[in-house]
């Protein structure tokens, strides 16, 4: 499925990512949303976005690589903002935790990265990526907003994470993969009825949030995409 030129798709990809984060960017600058929520809500729509703009693609051979060309400038743009090469406060305070630019080396530079390889390798022609992109997005994202908000237990492995960032991580993973491989069934994508991927979706995001409660710091992004792609290939 693809209505309009690659190129002018392209563009809307482009322009529609990108006003999400600087909208996020001005917020957190203002001060209107903290800095960690500004931090998780690009985490958790970013990708969605992306994901669902790939659907004005049209079926042409390089159309994968034209769509990956967008997160690869917005990794770019974060590894110069990190090595401060860039000065860009707005971005700095709405992707960090502490205000140091070189937390964005790690975490949101990771996600770009991971972006540009699930894009490359699966595009729309199959669940696995969007699965796995979509459980990093919502998952790991709903997991710290609730983990924060509410007051639970910690997990006796992991005392930094909490009951309630787990029960986020499977809520939020779940939820944003049920969506949008819902969407691409809707639409026709995807020939097997939309049923057939609730019970796969369901014991990846159980895995995914598993790995995501294990004490490392700063690499859910790569461990939940890796152990959700690997899943994938067993259970779609």
């Amino acid at each position: 499925m693809g209505l309009m030129n690659p190129f002018l798709a392209l563009i809307i990809t482009l322009v529609v990512a990108l006003a999400y984060l600087r909208v996020l960017d001005f917020c957190a600058q203002r001060g209107w949303i903290e800095s960690h929520l500004s931090r998780k809500l690009i985490h958790i729509g970013t990708g969605p976005l992306f994901v669902l703009c790939w659907l004005l693609f049209p079926p042409v051979w390089y159309a994968r690589w034209l769509a990956a060309l967008v997160p690869l400038l917005f990794s770019v743009q974060f590894a110069l903002i990190g090595l401060g090469v860039v000065q860009d406060e707005a971005s700095v305070k709405a992707m960090s935790r502490t205000g140091d630019r070189r937390e964005i080396l790690r975490g949101p530079l990771f996600y770009g990265i991971i972006f540009v390889v699930m894009t490359l390798i699966y595009w729309k022609t199959s669940p696995i990526g969007m699965t796995a992109l979509m459980l990093m997005c919502g998952g790991d994202g709903l997991a710290d907003i609730l983990g924060r908000g509410l007051k639970s237990p910690h997990l006796p492995w992991s005392p930094r994470k909490s009951v309630a960032g787990s029960l986020g991580m499977l809520l939020g993973g779940w939820v944003l993969a049920a969506l949008i491989l819902g969407v691409y069934s809707l639409v026709g994508v995807f020939a097997v009825p939309f049923a057939v991927y609730l019970l796969p979706i369901t014991l990846i995001a159980l895995a995914a949030t598993v790995v995501e409660s294990l004490p490392f710091p700063d690499i859910d992004n790569i461990t939940v995409t890796l152990v959700a792609v690997i899943l994938g290939y067993l259970l779609f």
